[in-house]
């Protein structure tokens, strides 16, 4: 498996397709994913003569479980030494989720001529957590719930999140996906159980706000109005005030794993910023 290995000994896997010579573009997994979440656009992608390249982010998939290091500065110091490694130039980088987090946290440190552009899918930031400077964000409560019942039942943690909230399965209407579900549960299970503790912590408490201000190239923020695992008024409302060259494309009733549920709509979508 291509692998790098990091100072501090971790391994990371990742994926590298399509020509050296082509554009590249980076994709960066949710919690607790791994690169195979972005399977629908890392083959849409390929075809549209893109070079595509995805990475487990260490603690996850088939990177080291690590004990420690499952924070926002290491996690972006290891997409650094990845783009160092690949001398990546003029990439785009596109996170979802917590990877959303990882790109606005990497691209505001990025060394010149690595990135070109960004796009942030249902992205955390500017931060979750409820604070006195955030009023709006989830309380502490929900991201505790989230700890306990990774400890008491992981396996059947994730099996509830896919067959809830994170497709949208719970809504009435939804047509349900067995196949999304048993994919997300079989990546979630892939990774350590300590990386995906203390990621809990690394997605829901870092504040990305000094980050989007800094970034100073075009920002794709996508977002759907129905993400109850994200939600939108209070984070991409937020995240398109702060950022400079923002574009901001909201999504009616789509959910959380949109990237997933409608390949079709957000590739398109995609594709379009790309070759603005």
């Amino acid at each position: 498996m291509p692998t790098i290995t990091t100072a501090d000994g971790t391994e990371i896997f990742y994926k590298d397709w399509g020509s050296k010579t082509a554009q590249p573009v980076v994709f960066h997994h949710g919690w607790p994913l791994s690169a195979d979440d972005w399977d629908a656009q890392m083959m849409f992608f390929l075809g549209q003569g893109y070079r595509v390249i995805a990475h487990d982010r260490r603690g996850h998939g088939r990177s080291t479980q690590t004990d420690d290091g499952n924070e926002m500065d290491t996690y972006a110091a290891d997409v650094a030494a990845l783009a160092d490694h690949l001398d990546l130039k003029d990439a785009i980088h596109v996170g979802h989720s917590t990877g959303g987090g990882e790109v606005a946290h990497y691209v505001a440190r990025a060394k010149p001529g690595r990135v070109a552009k960004a796009v942030l899918i249902g992205a955390v930031p500017p931060i979750m957590l409820q604070t006195p400077a955030n009023p709006g964000g989830l309380p502490m409560d929900v991201f505790d719930g989230f700890r306990s019942a990774l400890l008491a039942n992981r396996a059947q943690f994730f099996r509830d999140v896919p067959e809830g909230p994170f497709f949208g399965f719970n809504r009435p209407d939804a047509k349900v996906s067995q196949g999304l579900i048993d994919n997300w549960w079989r990546q979630g299970m892939m990774g350590g159980a300590k990386a995906h503790y203390d990621c809990i912590k690394a997605f829901s408490e870092t504040d990305f706000t000094e980050d989007l201000k800094a970034i100073d190239l075009p920002v794709l923020i996508m977002h759907g109005e129905d993400d109850q695992i994200v939600p939108i008024a209070d984070s991409a409302h937020l995240a398109i005030k702060l950022v400079k060259h923002g574009t901001l494309k909201t999504y009616a009733g789509f959910p959380h794993g949109m990237a997933s549920t409608h390949p079709e709509v957000i590739n398109a979508d995609l594709l379009s910023f790309f070759k603005a």
